[in-house]
């Protein structure tokens, strides 16, 4: 419903696209993926490690990831060039999932670890989304240091910082096993995400929805 630098299925009610139109696109969202549009949880994203179960319809908590077991709980992670991850239980006897809004910021600070233990740990599986690539994502040396140190030399190719290997292998480290990463870059294709970067911060957010089938 979204238009102009918002134009598509834009998620961000902080955006500053019109705020009716962003209801409008998360009812077609949820309606899309059978979810309860009145019980879709949220957080307000912070670059944080804070990880919180869902409740039914809160939204506004200073967060960046929110998990669930109770079925037919909708939760809603989003980005314009930071990764959404989603994790799930996969042991089959007690069905959980976890969205993860995870920056520079977040993964340094631990979120994927957060989310990680929020689940248990142990048999789980992740998928990282689309997110700012190492093609486009240059960064200072106060980024690219703790980078080079907590995820490896290879991580930083000159100035540029590659978020995904970074993602995957903090997932690895937590103890996920199967990661699947899909290793597109939001900044370079402007026809199918939204990009803070590449739009100079005048832009909308995409997300990834997860919940436990009732």
């Amino acid at each position: 419903m979204s238009e102009g630098p918002y134009a598509s299925l834009n998620l961000g009610r902080k955006s500053g696209d019109v705020v009716e139109r962003v209801d409008e696109n998360r009812r077609i969202m949820c309606a899309e993926v059978g979810a309860d549009l009145d019980r879709l949880s949220l957080n307000f994203q912070v670059h944080s490690d804070r990880v919180l179960r869902a409740q039914a319809g809160r939204r506004g908590e200073h967060a960046d990831g929110l998990w669930t077991d109770e079925p037919a709980l909708p939760i809603l992670a989003m980005a314009a060039d930071c990764l959404p991850i989603a994790l799930v239980r996969t042991n089959g006897s007690a069905p959980a999932v976890a969205v993860l809004h995870a920056g520079w910021k977040g993964l340094l600070a631990g979120v994927v670890a957060a989310g990680y233990d929020a689940l248990g740990g142990q048999d789980l599986a992740a998928a990282i989304g689309p997110a700012i690539g190492p093609c486009c994502y240059e960064v200072g040396e106060e980024v690219a240091g703790p980078y080079r140190e907590r995820f490896g030399e290879d991580v930083v190719h000159g100035r540029n910082l590659d978020l995904w290997t970074s993602a995957e292998r903090a997932l690895r480290a937590a103890g996920v096993e199967s990661v699947h990463r899909f290793d597109r870059c939001t900044a370079c294709e402007p026809e199918t995400f939204f990009s803070h970067r590449r739009d100079r911060g005048v832009t909308g957010r995409q997300g990834v929805i997860a919940y436990v089938a009732g």
